[in-house]
């Protein structure tokens, strides 16, 4: 099956064909660094990593780009708040979000350009738009004239005429049309300016992204991605500044995400519903993160609730539990690199084996169409549902094919998190790190558990069963849960 890929542009599914064969040239919009990274701005980016990393899975050589937006009113505002440079703003919001992605397990792009950095080429950029006769200049400030842009809205659906009736624009009498948009910002007291052909100033939002992915891409390239919300002005004005410059088409293929809502509804700084990434990664594993925000389509909005992330947490603790219980397996078989099946498997074995072969194929074809993280999750939950079934069946572990076959669904979990940016501890990290964010969130001290779990050991020695369920009760008033095995008792967070 080929790679098949929704385009916002022709708002349907498409064959993905990259400009330059075997290569694929990205574009993502990244942060204004004014504030701290939150869920929304989580989910942006670990779409486009696993789309970034599904690319490089089939073989393309990728070059990614996300770029950071580092001047702008708001870090402006936040620094005269903070009586702060706008340079010390946007350095400190740029270390806090690089930081925030390393722990969500995100994959560094290739380039990751700041606007600040890009002067020159936005100023020429504007230039060629005002000789191209698509842009003006007025007392030090230059608008792009979108009249003159005849397909101006073709991404978003708009039409020009209605867009100007209901325009609700800060009105500029200095504006050929109150939908023109700023290319460059004239200086004002206190703010950053470079010098220009206008006068000295600053950059408009939206040409810092045609301007830096014409820089690091070429003047047309493969995919250009963002949150829904950036269709409109953002990306339109996107189009109509980078195809009236070159004359070529701008992307071929225009990728956007949904929103991220809290308790179904939208999450807003007016509502104060807004939840900053740090604080999530604090008391939650970055990879219980990512599976909340890849168990929905892409383009689908994602409801976040705590139950939405308990869910979450223990369906990740149920692939980690099977990777760990291979692992023991194997061990005590003395095999933990079987390299071949010794003999054809019959009954169970054979079964299992046709299912992971089922669940490869499904697996991939799910992320071909249209990078379908949801239905490629779900068919990694019926293998593990399968893996740990097996594992429990006396006769499959005496199977001589049980070893090869256990190890084979292992690598195939381990393969698919790289792709999907899971599975990347040891189970035993993983739990260890569970039980650290659990005790830490709870305010609790390990040692009072163990002497919880000694307590209990004790009275089912002495076959006191009542007192030895009472503890086991009083444990789940605290939000663990106690379990015995062969090993002893282990607890877990519920």
């Amino acid at each position: 099956m080929s790679l098949r890929i929704y385009n916002s542009l022709t708002k349907r599914k498409e064959e993905f064909v990259p400009l330059q064969e075997g290569k694929v040239k990205m574009y993502v919009c990244g942060v204004t660094v004014y504030d701290r990274c939150h869920i929304g701005h989580a989910r942006a980016a670990v779409v486009f990593d696993v789309i970034f990393r599904f690319l490089r899975y089939r073989g393309y050589e990728v070059t990614y780009v996300r770029n950071y937006t580092d001047v702008d009113d708001k870090i402006i505002k936040r620094a005269n708040q903070e009586g702060l440079s706008c340079q010390e703003i946007a350095k400190r919001y740029i270390q806090e979000y690089e930081e925030d992605m390393e722990a969500l397990g995100l994959e560094r792009p290739t380039h990751e350009p700041r606007a600040t950095e890009n002067i020159p080429q936005i100023i020429d950029l504007v230039k060629k738009l005002v000789e191209n006769g698509f842009a003006y200049s007025v007392d030090g400030d230059v608008y792009y004239s979108v009249e003159k842009f005849s397909s101006y809205g073709k991404l978003s659906g708009r039409d020009l005429d209605e867009m100007r009736a209901g325009a609700r624009v800060e009105v500029d009498e200095r504006k050929n049309n109150p939908l023109d948009f700023a290319l460059w910002k004239s200086s004002k007291p206190g703010e950053p300016a470079w010098d220009s052909p206008w006068g000295r100033g600053r950059p408009g939002w939206h040409i810092e992204c045609s301007a830096m992915s014409q820089r690091y891409l070429g003047e047309s390239f493969d995919i250009h991605g963002g949150g829904k919300d950036l269709i409109f002005p953002h990306h339109e004005n996107e189009i109509a500044q980078s195809e009236a410059a070159t004359g070529k088409p701008f992307v071929r293929f225009w990728v956007h995400n949904g929103f991220v809502n809290i308790d179904r509804e939208k999450m807003s700084k007016s509502l104060g519903n807004i939840l900053a990434l740090r604080d999530l990664l604090q008391d939650h594993h970055p990879e219980v993160l990512r599976l909340f925000l890849l168990s929905n389509h892409y383009r689908s909005p994602v409801d976040f609730s705590w139950q939405n992330l308990t869910e979450a947490r223990a369906s990740l603790d149920r692939f980690y539990y099977a990777l760990q219980e291979i692992e023991d397996f194997l061990t005590q078989k003395g095999e933990s690199r079987p390299a071949t099946t010794p003999e054809p498997p019959q009954g169970a074995a054979r079964e299992l084996g046709e299912k992971i072969s089922h669940a490869k194929g499904k697996f991939l074809e799910a992320l071909e169409d249209d990078f379908n993280t949801a239905l490629a999750l779900g068919y990694l939950h019926d293998l593990n549902r399968i893996l740990n079934r097996a594992l429990g069946e006396k006769t499959f572990r005496q199977a001589p094919a049980a070893a090869a076959l256990l190890a084979a669904g292992k690598n195939f979990l381990l393969e698919s998190g790289k792709v999907l940016g899971f599975f990347q501890n040891a189970p035993v990290d993983y739990f260890a790190s569970q039980r650290r964010k659990f005790l830490k969130s709870k305010g609790l001290r390990e040692e009072e558990i163990i002497e919880l779990i000694a307590k209990r050991v004790a009275a089912r020695q002495a076959k006191d069963w009542a007192l030895a369920d009472e503890i086991r009760a009083r444990a789940g008033d605290l939000g663990i849960i106690l379990e015995d095995g062969p090993k002893g008792t282990s607890w877990k967070p519920a």
